[in-house]
């Protein structure tokens, strides 16, 4: 029996305990937690993701604040912008949505937003320190993947882990999470990337596979042994004239012929998109009560 996982649901149930915490701090005169987002440009991808980090703030409580730039904005003007949230008292942590077009160093802008309100976990501070197993902002895809595994009981302690993808927003700190000596962690983790040789063979021998490596239908039934668990990460538009948007989000994962073979899985959409947001919600409570940097 395949159990499927539903990370909408789930989401919906993180962030309504989410609610209940804010308002218990606004009860007590405390201060609404307050997200702020920089978008640059219009890529439609970006333009979802903030438009609904926007939503999930209004159903958690959150004050929210989104600052627009066209694609020629100078690195400069928004290395300003950066400097401005990061002084503002009154912001308890930012993103500034990725991708930035090709003139602006996308490192540099990570590396000048204050690690102590960096929510989205990109920081090298919080990145080292995720690597540490110390206390910190830890991106939000990976911790969205931790709060699947944890809330469907999924044994991860000992168990073969294969992470498809080395990117360092999703597969590198993927990596490290589940080598951590906690749960969900514990387990003996393989990156396969473009580079591997013998991807099939890893992928068979895995108890756990976390796929972002933003191929479509990457991952197919004979590379999946039966009662694997599968996470897909994996979110490509795809054309598709029978949607009124004129396309489809596809997984990296070939769904209708893998599934059968697991014992959970993961639906694109409706998996683990939902819990990234999630994840954003839940490291912005965490910046507004000084859980991890006072």
């Amino acid at each position: 029996m395949t159990t499927l996982i539903d990370g909408k649901a789930t989401a919906a149930l993180i962030k309504k305990e989410i609610a209940k915490e804010v308002e218990d701090i606004v009860a007590k005169g405390g201060k609404r937690p307050h997200l702020a987002a920089i978008l640059v440009g219009h890529d439609g991808g970006s333009e979802t993701y903030v438009k609904n980090k926007v939503i999930a703030c209004e159903e958690c409580g959150f004050k929210s604040t989104l600052i627009r730039f066209e694609d020629n904005v100078t690195e400069e003007e928004l290395l300003a912008k950066v400097d401005q949230l990061n002084k503002d008292d009154d912001v308890d942590g930012f993103i500034v949505q990725l991708p930035l077009p090709k003139h602006i160093a996308e490192q540099k802008v990570i590396e000048a937003i204050d690690y102590k309100k960096d929510v989205d976990g990109f920081h090298p501070i919080n990145v080292g320190r995720m690597s540490l197993g110390l206390p910190c902002y830890i991106s939000a895809t990976p911790n969205g993947i931790l709060d699947l595994l944890e809330r469907y009981n999924i044994e991860t302690s000992g168990k073969k882990c294969v992470i498809l993808g080395r990117s360092n927003i999703v597969g590198k700190p993927m990596a490290q999470l589940m080598m951590q000596k906690r749960y969900p962690g514990n387990a003996t983790v393989t990156i396969c990337h473009s580079q591997t040789k013998n991807i099939k063979e890893e992928c068979l021998e895995a108890d756990i596979i976390i796929a972002a490596i933003g191929c479509p239908n990457f991952l197919t039934a004979d590379m999946v042994k039966p009662g694997a668990v599968v996470i897909d990460v994996g979110t490509t538009r795809v054309p598709d004239n029978t949607k009124k948007r004129g396309f489809r989000l596809n997984g990296d994962v070939k769904f209708d012929e893998v599934a059968p073979k697991c014992s959970f899985i993961t639906p694109v959409p409706g998996g683990v998109g939902p819990m990234t947001i999630c994840s954003l919600m839940k490291n912005t409570l965490a910046a507004r009560k000084k859980l991890y940097y006072k």
